[in-house]
């Protein structure tokens, strides 16, 4: 018996010895685990504070070559030099009249101006002062001494792509993006890289590296984004002419925001190489670089400098489609589609008063327009949009943001993408009698779950191109008028409404070219008219977009043109159209 009893004290002090160990082991395990957050947190800071101090003392050193350059140079005229056009300056630096240093310096230093009080910046590009001594051997191309700025997520030799995430940070590209080498070749001198928004699928433009970026027409709204740096230095005169990317309004909403001209072109036309992307493999939804600029005749002088022989060779995979100046410059009238509402997020007062006045206009000029409104809009905004963007529901983003903080413009957005797909999927079942946008929209985050059916949406991808374009030639319309996001909305609310993006994010799936042309201000009509939206659905998020857009009067308001698939130089010349007959009502 006593043999027996010692047993059970010997297993219940083994069984003790046990408890004590594993919770020894957990508590040490724990630690281990705080102690691995407390070191990436750390080493997240340290590379973010890197960046930072890179930044600023490029920004140093630029405001001391500036210096030196104006003590030297006493007599340049950077006032005249800034209000001239792109046309004008590529002119003047071609007969020689102006010189690049001129210019460069110029526009180096309003940039700097620009910057502190927009910060618009993610680095200014030193290497663009060598440049200069070597510029005349380009002095035939289009762009000869044309200071050019370019969105961060553009590789330029030796300098970070990081597209707003401490992972990509301290990993200096190897080499110039094809864009960047191109604008190099036609006599370009790319001198800054522009903010953008945390991994790039965001229309507000901040980041916990470089932080926010405001409007240049109002700093307590957002500049837009993704390409928002672009927009804010182009709007507020530091820049005339950019480089920016759109995958889904990323040109087109900071060019609306910002009051200049941004154009999407088709994909594929201009080359992708060196350009960084969270989401590279992503096919349903498809991302296109292209020009931003103060006015049309610059969108298509870019794009006619692009499209040339030197890109074509260096990316065999772009069509060798050179720019076709007898499209661009036509005059023939044209039959235009108008999109006023499309059903699914009602346009603020501007957006819709933009639409109308210049429908008005473009009749009045002899053109036909005609009633257009894009097939199940409702069905491609969940669908197709969302479920192909996001078709590992968000998962490659999460992991890009690990190691670092999330921004704040980013955090309510994400936080879906964060959840396990059976929550999602029984929220959305819960959400659908009382909200159904809701509902579609969690059902959607959820992704594609396997390889057969990321097959069958991309076919459905397919087969929504080919209704459009039928619709389209139903329509019998050459090109289509069409709201775009705006006004600028006040800090925060875009990571919070994600459903505005219908009325550009739909031309990125179609692949339809698109461009954004400024031509109104918001007034103190539109702005009280604003207490009285509703919106289609009468949501939350509908409630949203009444609040972000308030307070807007004086900001720029603007309109979208749009063409079918490798029609991007009528779609320019729509554009153009509605820009001088702009010009024309104001006289």
């Amino acid at each position: 018996m006593e043999n027996v009893k010692e047993l059970i004290r010997g297993v219940e002090l083994d069984r003790r010895a046990a408890a004590l160990l594993t919770g020894a082991a957990c508590g040490v395990g724990a630690l281990v685990v705080f102690i691995g957050k407390v070191n990436s947190h750390q080493a997240a800071m340290e590379k973010i504070q890197r960046a930072r101090n890179r930044r600023t003392e490029g920004l140093q050193r630029a405001e001391q070559a500036v210096l030196r350059y104006k003590e030297s140079y006493p007599t340049t005229d950077s006032t005249l030099i800034l209000t001239l056009s792109l046309s004008e300056l590529t002119k003047q630096l071609k007969h020689g009249s102006l010189t690049p240093e001129d210019v460069l310096y110029s526009y180096m230093e309003k940039t700097l101006e620009t910057n502190k009080k927009l910060n618009c910046c993610t680095g200014i590009l030193l290497e663009s002062l060598d440049q200069l001594k070597t510029v005349s051997s380009n002095i035939e191309g289009l762009l000869y001494g044309v200071p050019v700025s370019i969105k961060e997520n553009f590789a330029y030799k030796n300098h970070d792509s990081s597209c707003g995430v401490v992972i990509h940070l301290d990993q200096p590209a190897e080499k110039d993006s094809v864009l960047v080498e191109v604008l190099k070749s036609q006599g370009a001198i790319p001198f800054v890289k522009t903010n953008i928004p945390q991994g790039l699928l965001s229309y507000d433009c901040s980041n916990p590296i470089y932080g926010q970026t405001v409007n240049p027409h109002n700093h307590q709204k957002t500049s837009g984004g993704s390409s928002g740096g672009e927009g804010a230095l182009i709007g507020g005169g530091g820049s005339l002419l950019g480089i920016g990317s759109d995958i889904g309004g990323s040109i087109r909403i900071p060019a609306s925001f910002c009051g200049i001209c941004g154009f999407k072109p088709t994909p594929g036309r201009l080359s992708l190489r060196g350009m960084s992307s969270i989401y590279r493999g992503q096919k349903s939804v498809l991302s296109s670089p292209g020009p931003m600029a103060r006015d049309v005749d610059s969108l298509a002088l870019c794009m006619q400098a692009l499209l040339c022989e030197h890109m074509f060779y260096l990316d065999p995979t772009v069509p060798p489609m050179p720019f076709n100046q007898q499209i661009y410059h036509s005059s023939k009238p044209l039959r235009i589609g108008y999109l006023v509402d499309d059903g699914y997020t009602q346009p603020t007062p501007s957006m819709a008063r933009g639409i109308r006045e210049v429908k008005a206009l473009l009749e009045q000029a002899g053109h036909t327009l005609v009633p257009y409104s894009p097939p199940k809009i409702n069905y491609v905004m969940h669908e197709l949009l969302v479920r192909g963007v996001l078709g590992d529901g968000g998962t490659n983003l999460l992991q890009k943001l690990k190691g670092g903080p999330v921004d704040s413009c980013l955090k309510g957005q994400v936080f879906p993408y964060s959840l396990p797909v059976w929550l999602k999927k029984t929220i959305s079942f819960l959400l659908k009698p009382l909200f159904p946008r809701v509902s579609s929209l969690f059902s959607a985050l959820c992704g594609v779950g396997s390889v057969p059916e990321l097959w069958q949406q991309h076919a459905d991808v397919e087969d929504y191109i080919h209704e459009t374009v039928a619709y389209w030639r139903s329509c019998n319309i050459d090109v289509l008028l069409s709201p775009v996001i705006g006004p600028a909305f006040n800090f925060t609310y875009c990571g919070k409404i994600t459903t505005v993006l219908n009325y550009t994010m739909i031309y990125n799936l179609l692949t339809f070219p698109a461009g954004v042309v400024p031509v109104s201000t918001v007034t103190a009509k539109d702005d009280e008219e604003v207490k009285h939206y509703k919106g289609n659905y009468q949501d939350h998020w509908d409630k949203l977009i009444k609040r972000a857009v308030s307070g807007g009067k004086g900001l720029p308001v603007a309109v979208q043109c749009v063409a079918l698939p490798w029609q991007d130089e009528l779609c320019l010349r729509f554009m153009k159209e509605v820009e001088q007959l702009v010009k024309q009502s104001r006289k």
